[in-house]
């Protein structure tokens, strides 16, 4: 009886190894053609990427936020303020201070994936949302 069992748990688990590795392969090798496909055309998109690219103006409850990008050899050169809130003066004081410290990270970043501003969400918000706007435009 202790050897049937054995031998049964032996059986299992090669058909679950088995299984398991052909299920691996086809996920590789599905996955691994879309990666190199993606990797191929997002590289040869950020190469024609050039020019200047404005984003949408996005409304938020202090104001509208729009940004600017400069691409250059398929990467974020400069990204420049058009408009920043404005409903009083202290969210003008926010944008103003918010504004520098988004850019820097938007350059290192080379994209919208950065963190927002403490004490400037709204901003921050507006801000990111321009910024993927123009993103897409120039296909990055």
């Amino acid at each position: 009886m202790r050897r049937r069992a054995i031998a049964l748990s032996l059986l299992t688990s090669s058909v679950v190894l088995a299984a398991g590795y052909q299920l691996g392969a086809q996920v590789h090798a599905v996955d691994g053609g879309a990666s190199r496909s993606a990797a191929t055309a997002s590289s040869s998109s950020a190469a024609a990427a050039a020019g200047t690219f404005t984003g949408t103006s996005e409304q938020t409850r202090f104001g509208n936020v729009q940004v600017q990008i400069t691409v250059a050899n398929g990467t974020i050169s400069d990204v420049t303020a058009l408009q920043l809130t404005n409903a009083d003066q202290r969210s003008v004081s926010i944008s103003n201070r918010a504004a520098p410290v988004l850019r820097e990270e938007v350059l290192v970043a080379q994209s919208a994936n950065v963190q927002s501003v403490s004490g400037a969400t709204y901003t921050s918000s507006g801000y990111l949302g321009s910024l993927q706007s123009a993103l897409d435009q120039a296909g990055i």
